[in-house]
């Protein structure tokens, strides 16, 4: 067994999110059979894009002024689920959607996958350029 504590995983900054990925490929804990992330949504990383990728749980660990926007294609989402500490959300496989906050606000999530390929949005798209 393998324990991780939050505060020792390294913290990757990307567009639109900061991530620390604990159990997956490439993660602080390898596993070649699903994907455990945290993610932090807030001005510090700016917006997120729109995206899509393998099927996904969120579970919201804290939130301020967040809510999730999903929808059939990258610009129509005109679905809006605000979010709160405890809330779960399950995306199906390619489903677009866009994790967003208002000012001064935030979205603290973990998210769970059950494969280790396909998770990230940087990934669909540089999968997608290479055929």
């Amino acid at each position: 067994m393998r324990v991780l504590q939050r505060r020792e995983i390294p913290k990757e900054p990307l567009v639109g999110r900061v991530l620390q990925k604990a159990i997956g490929k490439g993660s602080a804990s390898e596993s070649t059979k699903m994907t455990i992330a945290f993610c932090r949504y807030s001005a510090e990383s700016g917006p997120m894009e729109p995206h899509q990728h393998a099927e996904e749980t969120v579970y919201i660990i804290d939130a301020k002024d967040g809510w999730i926007r999903k929808g059939p294609s990258k610009t129509d989402l005109p679905e809006t689920v605000r979010v709160a500490e405890g809330t779960v959300l399950h995306f199906a496989e390619m489903e677009w959607h866009v994790f967003e906050y208002g000012d001064g606000g935030f979205i603290d999530a973990l998210c769970i996958y059950g494969q280790v390929d396909n998770i990230r949005p940087e990934e669909i798209l540089s999968s997608s350029s290479n055929t």
